[in-house]
């Protein structure tokens, strides 16, 4: 049993408009949604073999934040140049090449991308998964090489919005 969970990098701050897309960084919101994924995440029982991020500023910001929140060295998050705007086939290419070793992986990246490989992966019909949102798939398979389309299935979907009041 394998487990993969997509997490959308957290709200990011337009504010600075000379930062180029790749800088940009978390905006308030962003900062107070990431920690409470990660709390949420933590309630759950949810641990991590592996968190692997896009360098982006943003995404990288998110994955400290939850990695914090459960528990998980922050030093040995893995950042992959190909999850910034990565397709859903960019997104396959990175799982297939996870190590075996490890069995719960986290992939911190950005949408279109991580919503198209969400569905890609299990078939269902997600619009878009919102900023911060955490989707887990569960495959029954012996290696990341054996993942590909509608292999896996939706266990666990959440997202800032749907733990909030008011």
């Amino acid at each position: 049993m394998r487990t993969l969970t997509l997490i959308r990098h957290a709200k990011s701050s337009w504010k600075d408009t000379t930062l180029e897309d790749f800088e940009r960084p978390l905006n308030r919101r962003g900062k107070e949604n990431a920690p409470t994924m990660g709390r949420l995440l933590n309630r759950m029982g949810v641990s991590f073999d592996l968190i692997v991020t896009s360098p982006a500023t943003r995404a990288v910001a998110t994955a400290r934040l939850i990695a914090r929140e459960l528990g998980y060295p922050e030093k040995t998050l893995r950042e992959e140049p190909e999850l910034y705007a990565a397709s859903a086939a960019q997104l396959l290419k990175t799982v297939q090449q996870l190590p075996d070793e490890s069995n719960d992986v986290a992939l911190v990246a950005h949408n279109p991308g991580l919503t198209s490989f969400c569905n890609y992966l299990c078939g269902e019909t997600i619009d878009n998964l919102p900023t911060c949102a955490v989707a887990t798939i569960a495959f029954d398979l012996d290696t990341w090489q054996a993942v590909y389309r509608n292999t896996g299935r939706l266990t666990r979907y959440e997202y800032p919005r749907k733990h909030t009041t008011g």
